[in-house]
C-alpha cells in the first residue's frame, strides 16, 4: 500500500517562499521516483520536478529552474519542495507522485506515474 501526503502549502507574496513537503509510505521506496506537479483551475496539470530516491539526478521544468529546489530525507521518507521567488502564476495546487519510470522524459510525463498525494494549495497574490 503506497500513500503519499502533501503539506506546507498556504498563501504568499509574489516574491516569497515556501516549502512543500510529501510523506511516502511504502514497502520499499528505493526503486521509485518522485515527481511533483501542479494544477491551476482549468488547466491541464503539469510537471514541475522529479528526482530519483537515490538522489543521483533531478529535473527541473524550465518555468521552475533556479527557483523550485527537490530533496528528500530518505530516513524520515519525505520529499520536499523549495519554493522560491514565487510568481502568481505559480499558483496551483501541487501533487507529488511515484513512479518506477526514470528518465528524462517519462519523469515529465503525468501517465509514467502511479501514486498520488491529495495535494496541497499554494496561493502566490501580486
Amino acid at each position: 500500500q503506497v500513500q503519499l501526503v502533501e503539506s506546507g502549502g498556504g498563501s504568499v507574496q509574489a516574491g516569497g517562499s515556501l516549502r512543500l513537503s510529501c510523506a511516502a509510505s511504502a514497502r520499499t521506496l528505493s526503486t521509485y521516483t518522485i515527481g511533483w506537479f501542479r494544477q491551476a483551475p482549468g488547466k491541464d496539470r503539469e510537471f514541475v520536478a522529479a528526482m530519483s530516491w537515490r538522489g543521483s539526478t533531478a529535473y527541473y521544468a524550465d518555468s521552475v529552474k533556479d527557483r523550485f529546489t527537490v530533496s528528500r530525507d530518505t530516513a524520515q521518507n519525505m520529499v520536499y519542495l523549495e519554493l522560491s521567488g514565487l510568481k502568481p502564476e505559480d499558483s496551483a495546487t501541487y501533487y507529488c507522485a511515484l513512479t518506477t519510470n526514470w528518465t528524462p522524459v517519462t519523469v515529465r510525463v503525468t501517465k509514467s506515474y502511479s501514486f498520488w498525494g491529495q495535494g496541497t494549495q499554494v496561493t502566490v497574490s501580486s
